[in-house]
């Protein structure tokens, strides 16, 4: 079979597996809707926050940022890692030992009055619609390419799966559909990850390939990244692993978008609201450490996968003639997402660092999927990262998706418009709440602002600069009042919402001499993240102290208790 057979085969398997579960996982109450009854099993939970964590961003773009970045990329790898050790020592345990349904919630509750819980709430769609639209861009450029469907009708197909199985079984279904999406994912991942480790480097183990030398052609002997940094001179490039170098991300703005990305991960309403679904804190802890395990399996390898993956496109495309391109070409410039501008009339492909005389243009974020066909492994491995690219960003845009649909039915439409309403009528308005929703996020997925990673990278710095300071200091401080910690928070985040739309709409060609401190839009959420808690500590000093039984809610949360 070929390529897209086997993609209708696989994609088709996947899909109908995780309807079947949707079906199966059906609920009729709020409890089983928001958190899945709060019965799922650490080991399940972990492998469903791996693949809730582990979005398209993961799976498809990070590789390809790194690809294209070099070592300046891996600030996703260590960002992304890092925030999720945060996340688990920091707020998971609390957060489940505190119960209820949603962050919001606990904002609610731990700031005394519904002003906070309102804002979280609206923070929470915020964040979570700018997330979703990196996802619902995934789906479309994975089935643009592999089902050959317009991006659009891909977006839609993407939409139809997460509505049923987000609607019917909410977290419960979501969360044994993502059980199912992990391993998928996982498998198309490591699968050819291994398989062009390989064949490029003789290990099969993509870790140790990485550091490995070539074992043919006219590098063998050299080891990949010697390799790889000789071809970037040669066309111009910063070395492949050169840092703090003309042409590449400066520290200061390095280290900006790592803290946003490591405290915006901590901050995420979706992969927080996870760690309500276990039956107590100790299955919190436990379910955090499966998912670090179950994470690191793919983000250990994404730095190979992203080496294997330039070294050959470049090897494969630079000076070739145009009608000799290779069939894995001709197949993504049907796409749009690379294509040759032919400058100097010779009918030869230049890749170059020069601007002027660069021909080929490349989306990043096709790295990934095209990484097998660019190797030439086998039309079914081909298919199942197709099927793996899916499930990433389905599992994560159904998690957005519920997150939205519990803030406008629980913390919006029961605590605040409607407080008398009955069970059935929340989660009515809930499966409501996310139709629309995912109607909205289709809109993005078709009109999306940038790359997936990128579009991430915001949502991870609006993440960082409004809950994370709220939560930190609900849990570890008691002087903290619901005024400074509702100022600290529109503060925070309307600075960095602020300043992405400046410099990604208003005045997308300003450079790093026009940026805060020299700080990218993808960074700007640490310097927000540290004025939500200079507002929120300030505040806090000027207004009366928190009521009595608040105080001994913050001591109760903290206090160790057994199971």
């Amino acid at each position: 079979m070929d390529v897209q057979a086997w993609t209708y085969l696989l994609v088709g398997l996947t899909f109908s597996l995780y309807i079947g579960i949707a079906i199966w996982s059906r609920v009729r109450s709020t409890e089983g809707f928001y958190v899945a009854g709060r019965g799922v099993p650490a080991l399940a939970n972990g492998m469903a926050t791996g693949a809730d964590w582990m979005s398209a961003a993961s799976f498809i773009s990070m590789a390809g940022l790194i690809s294209f970045m070099g070592y300046t990329g891996t600030i996703y790898l260590m960002g992304w890692t890092g925030g999720y050790v945060l996340l688990a020592l920091l707020l998971a345990p609390y957060l489940r030992k505190y119960g209820k349904y949603t962050t919001s919630e606990f904002l609610g509750d731990r700031y005394y009055g519904q002003s906070a819980r309102l804002v979280g709430a609206l923070c929470t769609i915020f964040i979570s619609f700018t997330y979703v639209a990196g996802q619902m861009r995934g789906v479309g450029v994975v089935f643009s390419r592999f089902l050959e469907v317009d991006v659009n009708t891909g977006v839609v197909i993407g939409m139809a799966i997460v509505l049923a199985y987000a609607t019917l079984g909410g977290m419960r279904g979501i969360t044994y559909t993502q059980v199912a999406q992990y391993c998928v994912l996982i498998l198309a991942y490591l699968i050819p990850a291994a398989a062009i480790s390989w064949k490029i480097t003789g290990n099969p183990i993509p870790q140790l390939g990485f550091g490995g030398t070539v074992e043919e052609g006219a590098n063998a002997g050299r080891f990949l990244l010697e390799t790889l940094d000789a071809l970037h001179r040669e066309l111009g490039l910063p070395e492949y692993t050169g840092a703090w170098v003309p042409g590449k991300k400066s520290m200061v703005d390095v280290l900006a978008i790592t803290g946003a990305l490591m405290v915006g991960t901590a901050g995420l309403p979706h992969v927080l609201i996870r760690f309500y679904t276990v039956p107590n804190a100790r299955a919190a802890r436990w379910s955090a450490l499966w998912a670090l395990v179950f994470i690191a399996l793919l983000y250990t390898s994404a730095p190979a996968v992203a080496a294997f993956a330039r070294v050959n496109m470049i090897q494969d495309l630079n000076g070739v003639a145009y009608e000799q391109a290779p069939p894995w070409f001709r197949s993504w410039e049907a796409t749009g997402l690379i294509a040759f501008d032919d400058k100097d009339g010779d009918g030869r492909i230049r890749y170059s660092g020069d601007p002027e005389a660069n021909e080929l243009h490349v989306d990043r974020d096709i790295m990934v999927l095209a990484n097998p066909e660019i190797a030439r492994l086998p039309a079914w491995i081909v298919a199942l990262v197709a099927a793996g690219g899916l499930a990433a960003a389905l599992s994560t845009a159904a998690g957005l998706l519920l997150v939205i649909s519990s803030a406008i039915s629980h913390d919006i439409g029961k605590s605040w418009l409607a407080p008398d309403m009955s069970e059935r009528r929340e989660l009515t308005l809930a499966r409501r709440a996310a139709g629309v929703a995912v109607i909205i996020a289709g809109l993005f997925g078709i009109y999306p602002p940038g790359f997936v990673a990128q579009v991430v990278a915001f949502a991870f710095g609006l993440a960082a600069s409004s809950f994370f300071p709220a939560l930190v200091l609900g849990i570890f401080t008691r002087s903290t009042t619901r005024e400074g910690a509702v100022a600290g928070m529109l503060t925070g985040i309307g600075f960095t919402a602020s300043y992405i739309y400046w410099f990604k709409y208003v005045d997308p060609t300003a450079g790093p001499e026009s940026w805060l401190f020299g700080i990218s839009p993808e960074g700007i959420g640490t310097i927000g993240m540290l004025l939500n808690f200079a507002v929120a500590l300030t505040v806090s000093r000027f207004t009366a102290p928190p009521p009595d039984e608040v105080q001994r809610l913050v001591e109760e949360i903290r206090l160790p208790r057994a199971g």
